[in-house]
Order: C-alpha cells, then sequence, then structure tokens
C-alpha cells in the first residue's frame, strides 16, 4: 500500500513560512534540518499535530544548477499570483478556524462561504501559496 507522507510547497522564506505556518495556522515543526554538505540545504516539515503521518515540506525555491535563474523567476511570479501550489485544509468547524486563524493574522482572500460541498474558504501564505480550509457537508 502507497500512502502520502509529504506535499511540497515552494516559499520564498524559510523563516517566514515556518513562522507563518506555526504561528498564525499552528502547526508543529516536523523536521527541520540543514545539510551542510549540500550548500547548507534545509528540510523543514511542519503538519498539525493530531495528524502525524502528513507533513507540509517548505521548500526553498533552488537557484542553479537546480533551477536555472529563468525557471527560478516564472515560478516567483507563478506564486505572486497564487498559481504555484494548493494546499487542502479541512476543518470540523470553519467558522470558529476562520475567526481564530483571522485574530492571529492570516488574511484571508475568501471568507467561509457555503459551497454545495460543504463550507470553504481560503487564504495565501507568505509566499503567495494558495490555502484552501473546508468543513465538508
Amino acid at each position: 500500500m502507497i500512502n502520502v507522507s509529504y506535499v511540497q510547497l515552494w516559499v520564498h522564506d524559510q523563516d517566514d513560512a515556518l513562522e507563518f505556518y506555526t504561528k498564525k495556522v499552528g502547526m508543529e515543526v516536523r523536521e527541520d534540518v540543514t545539510v551542510p554538505e549540500m550548500g547548507n540545504f534545509r528540510w523543514l516539515a511542519v503538519g498539525p499535530s493530531h495528524q502525524p503521518d502528513l507533513s507540509i515540506v517548505l521548500m526553498a525555491i533552488p537557484g542553479p544548477p537546480i533551477m536555472d535563474a529563468e525557471t527560478n523567476k516564472q515560478v516567483h511570479e507563478l506564486m505572486a499570483k497564487g498559481f504555484a501550489g494548493t494546499v487542502f485544509l479541512t476543518s470540523d468547524n470553519l467558522d470558529k478556524d476562520y475567526e481564530e486563524l483571522s485574530s492571529r493574522g492570516v488574511d484571508f482572500v475568501q471568507k467561509p462561504e457555503q459551497q454545495p460541498y460543504g463550507k470553504d474558504s481560503a487564504f495565501r501564505d507568505p509566499s503567495g501559496n494558495n490555502i484552501r480550509v473546508t468543513q465538508r457537508s
């Protein structure tokens, strides 16, 4: 059986992303490892405390030789538009979570709205990634 254990988001600044996902969204740090032998590559993963088997890797946008300068620029442009990555979160009580996250400074681009599949909302992280939060019907 194959399980999903990690999903990855590109981030502009891993420290900013870490602060956002832990202090504002309420996730915990799962892994934070820097590898000097790989040019100080940093593996940074966060996730909800009640869901230990799935983590979000907050990956710095690489430069050359992994990603050429033009591609790096394109990734930054797509992120600014909210098209570089989307994470779908679920909530048991979206109205309550919306109020809590908003009070911590999370800026929602879509307030909770009733949809045919449930209640749905969205915010962006500091890098522009689109984060959707849904309460299923």
